[in-house]
């Protein structure tokens, strides 16, 4: 394993936060060793190696101008370990960043609960995650830093519990300490699996990031998170067009052409403070579907995409993929922050893996979570609309839909194949079904079609911005509305529909 250095808590504030503007929250620690004990004595000698009382620190200071909390652990103070005194402490700090509407971030490096404190340590794991669980649900951030190294009962409360989480580069981070695990079975433990960069493949990180550039993610995404709900300026709504009568077979050859914008092209030219998010946080991962945090005109939202860039006959949308749409539906819930959906898939796999991965489960799942969803959703169907995958992300307060997009139970040449044995009908069972955009709108499934002039693919950057145009006022309608009433209508339309 490549060596990581070990930075001390006061060198990640300095590099995080605005010069000069941490506040320190603590107070002399409560006394948890007979002061004539050799715990006492080594209490004292990691004082005075780490420079600190404890083995974390609280406070407040401005990341950017913006106040923020954080506690940071201080590996030198015998390897970050939790005790009871720092276990109080970090609570103490976790309910006052609440208290106080403050988002918060944790920067945990830890060898887990101290030894030294036995039981009566390891079950302040406990208290720890319901103070961060209350802080989540008083609507608050909790980003998180895991730095290295960090291991045991503080990656499996604190460390694990973070709305968006990121990694040190390099840094060791498991469970199951190395020594420990060597000393229970009698082989080292393998190399290359508690590292930071193999989390990251396996969905349980979101990015792996050099100290240096934490401060400008977390101030983008705390630009998402702390962005106001109410009050947003109003973005006129773009006027409708007269849509041509394009065929649904023409349609969709066009929906299917590679230069299509897709939901990357959607992030990177239609919205702002974009921080794109990683897997489903328990491993799993599929390239297929993005997560991001993002804002639309000023609207702050979480969006799931699903990524056309990503999706081949070998590697097609697969039940990891809609796992990591319901983590987006959870955040959204919890950070009452709108939804936005975009499908844009050929189809789920239709393999092995994917039956016995639960495919049709989670596209059940995915039905019950988004349309009984608390938050506002918005859904955008923005190229191809094949089967189960595509109305997995479809229930939302209201649907968009592009000229050239369209949804159907199955391909049209699939349906052609079970009608007729072949696929030659496809054009005709394609205008059969009501699969294209204004059969759509007619029906009562999509609100507004966003025109192509005359093809999304020929006018990238100019279909983009009238797409976020109307995004960024439907997502200000959306956040004025009354909740319940919005919710109301929601299930009423898919009552209707059908």
């Amino acid at each position: 394993m490549t060596k990581v250095e070990r930075l001390g808590a006061r060198d990640l504030l300095d590099a995080v936060l605005d010069p000069g503007s941490w506040q320190s929250w603590d107070t002399t620690p409560q006394q948890v060793a007979d002061p004539k004990s050799a715990y006492a004595d080594e209490l004292a000698e990691a004082e005075a190696k780490a420079g600190t009382d404890e083995s974390l620190i609280t406070g407040q200071g401005t990341l950017q101008g913006r106040p923020v909390a954080l506690v940071v652990s201080e590996f030198r103070f015998l390897a970050g370990s939790i005790g009871h005194a720092a276990a109080e402490r970090l609570v103490l700090a976790v309910e006052r960043a609440t208290r106080e509407g403050l988002p918060l971030i944790g920067a945990p490096a830890s060898g887990g609960t101290r030894m030294q404190e036995g039981t009566n340590a390891f079950v302040g794991m406990v208290k720890i995650s319901a103070a961060v669980t209350a802080h989540k649900n008083a609507g608050l951030p909790y980003l998180v830093y895991l730095r290295h190294p960090t291991t045991g009962g503080v990656l499996a409360s604190w460390g694990s519990q973070g709305h968006v989480t990121v990694a040190e580069p390099g840094a060791m981070i498991g469970f199951l300490g190395p020594r420990v695990y060597e000393a229970l079975y009698g082989e080292p433990f393998p190399e290359g699996v508690q590292v930071a960069e193999n989390l990251y493949d396996r969905g349980l990180v979101d990015a792996v990031l050099p100290l240096e550039a934490l401060a400008e993610v977390a101030n983008r995404a705390l630009n998402v998170l702390m962005a106001p709900r109410e009050g947003l300026p109003d973005i006129p709504e773009v006027p409708k067009e007269m849509l041509p009568d394009v065929p649904a077979w023409e349609s969709i050859t066009r929906s299917r052409r590679p230069e299509r914008p897709g939901v990357r092209m959607l992030l990177r030219l239609g919205a702002t403070d974009v921080v794109p998010m990683h897997g489903t946080g328990q491993g799993e991962q599929d390239r297929a579907l993005l997560i991001a945090l993002a804002r639309f005109g000023g609207a702050p939202c979480i969006v799931l995409g699903q990524d056309r860039r990503h999706q081949t006959a070998e590697s097609p949308l697969g039940p990891a993929g809609l796992r990591e749409a319901r983590r987006g539906m959870r955040l959204a819930q919890e950070l009452k922050l709108p939804l936005v959906s975009v499908i844009d898939t050929a189809g789920a796999a239709l393999s092995r893996e994917a039956e016995e991965g639960g495919l049709a489960g989670e596209i059940a799942r995915c039905l019950a979570d988004l349309v009984m969803l608390d938050a506002p959703t918005l859904c955008v169907l923005l190229g191809q609309g094949t089967g189960g995958g595509a109305l997995a992300l479809m229930p939302a307060d209201a649907v968009i839909c592009a000229q050239h997009s369209w949804l159907s139970p199955m391909p049209p040449e699939g349906a052609s194949a079970i009608l007729y044995r072949d696929t030659d009908h496809a054009p005709e069972l394609a205008a059969s079904q009501g699969v294209r955009s204004l059969d759509l709108l007619r029906d009562g499934i999509v609100d507004r079609i966003v025109a192509e002039h005359p093809d999304a693919a020929d006018e990238p950057a100019e279909f983009i911005a009238r797409m976020s145009e109307v995004l960024a006022h439907e997502l200000g309608m959306l956040l004025r509305a009354d909740p319940d009433q919005r919710l109301a209508a929601r299930l009423a339309r898919y009552r209707r529909l059908g």
